[in-house]
């Protein structure tokens, strides 16, 4: 008998236990009726921890409609006209969207005979769909409260939600556009900037397999650049190179594959296949000869190769005029040959080879020249830093002195330069 009643009082316990979830289930309901959500989002966190109703689709629906709730009653008041507070609004629309997921994906498991009964499904489908573009509003109000984490939650919602399967079976529901696009680069590059780099290399590796919609923002090279990028901060070398490769091969014109492929050829001391590949895109990119032009002619003056390597250094300016890269290597490119010529002759005893190479070097420095000055003037005019310009002065200085000791007066353009570097 005593047996019988403890089962009886345990199955009446079970029972009330239930009955008390449920109840709070009800009351969450009714305080989210009557707006009042505080309550209702103390309520609801008790159910989604109740092992009675936490596996309920109920449950999760009910928490998702207490977000939108206050995203509505503030997108209301904003609508109205009334002062509304932009941080209740979008944190409740960023409070519905992992809820909403949760019962969507219970109301999807079948029951006992196997069936699935979603009855939310349709609800949660059109809140989301209604809610989608506010979900870049939400991302960039809070990149610009500099809370780059949460700004890049909003975006991945925003890229995440047509893809759910609750929209599997409509094509058509979402437009997939340029401003679509732009949004996947805001959630990665707020990523970045919130310092979470694996998270931003996971997004960045999506949008690469994911087709690529031209926009005014950004390039697909530069998915690619970026996670290049992310595997340096990584220190991931093996696949930096990789991606190096990879962008280089999808996107041969791009000013930053091949240099940079060719930057770590030069750091392996692998300048034969730096050459290769620059050859490869120079073919390739004839149009960035002011760039691949102008690397290649300083490997090929670093193995002493001057006159091949100003030949590459004309190609660049004949196409650019103006490529400050090429006229900088140019003017060393002589510089260097007169200078090695000097101390050539420096070791001669017969003075007519000294006087015949007097007049080459002094031929060096003068073919110089203009380049060095033309250098000089393009970093002046677009006001380059410092450095850059005391640089220039710097080997001006060197080649003004060189020819006046050597008969070529140049002592008033020397005095200017030396004043200007503060000598």
């Amino acid at each position: 008998m005593r047996k019988l009643f403890f089962l009886t009082a345990v199955a009446v316990f079970a029972a009330s236990s239930i009955f008390a979830q449920k109840s709070a289930l009800r009351d969450a309901k009714r305080s989210l009726g009557s707006n009042d959500l505080n309550e209702a989002r103390t309520l609801i966190k008790q159910a989604t921890t109740n092992a009675e109703t936490a596996n309920d689709p109920e449950t999760w629906k009910i928490f998702g409609d207490i977000g939108n709730k206050a995203f509505d009653n503030e997108r209301t008041n904003e609508m109205l006209g009334k002062q509304a507070n932009q941080e209740v609004m979008f944190n409740g629309l960023l409070e519905s969207y992992i809820p909403y997921l949760k019962a969507d994906s219970l109301g999807e498991l079948p029951d006992a005979k196997g069936k699935v009964k979603n009855k939310f499904r349709k609800d949660i489908a059109g809140i989301l769909k209604a809610n989608h573009p506010f979900y870049i509003n939400g991302g960039i109000f809070f990149n610009e409260k500099q809370q780059y984490a949460k700004a890049s939650d909003f975006f991945e919602i925003y890229w995440n939600i047509p893809t759910l399967p609750m929209f599997a079976e409509q094509k058509d529901a979402f437009l997939i556009d340029s401003t679509f696009q732009t949004i996947k680069y805001y959630a990665i590059i707020t990523a970045i900037q919130a310092k979470d780099h694996k998270r931003a290399l996971s997004m960045l590796k999506r949008a690469a397999n994911e087709p690529f919609i031209p926009n005014t923002a950004y390039q697909e090279s530069d998915i690619y650049e970026l996670i290049a990028s992310e595997y340096i901060q990584q220190g991931d070398t093996a696949k930096y190179i990789e991606t190096l490769y990879e962008g280089a091969e999808k996107f041969p014109k791009s000013k930053y594959f091949i240099p940079n492929l060719v930057n770590v050829f030069i750091r392996q001391g692998d300048n034969q296949k730096a050459m290769e590949y620059l050859d490869e895109a120079i073919k390739n990119d004839p149009s960035n000869a002011c760039d691949l032009n102008s690397v290649k002619g300083a490997l090929l003056a670093e193995k002493g190769d001057y006159a091949t390597a100003e030949e590459e250094y004309n190609k660049a300016l004949a196409q650019d005029p103006n490529c400050e890269r090429a006229l900088e290597a140019l003017a060393v490119n002589f510089i260097l040959q007169a200078q090695n010529l000097k101390e050539k002759t420096a070791t001669m005893a017969d003075r007519k080879l000294q006087l015949e190479n007097d007049k080459k070097t002094v031929d060096f420095y003068q073919r110089a020249l203009p380049h060095l000055e033309k250098f000089t003037k393009l970093l002046k005019d677009r006001t380059a830093d410092k450095t850059e310009i005391d640089g220039a002065l710097m080997k001006l200085r060197n080649v003004y002195y060189n020819l006046s000791m050597m008969g070529v007066d140049k002592s008033a353009q020397l005095k200017e330069v030396e004043a200007e570097l503060g000598l």
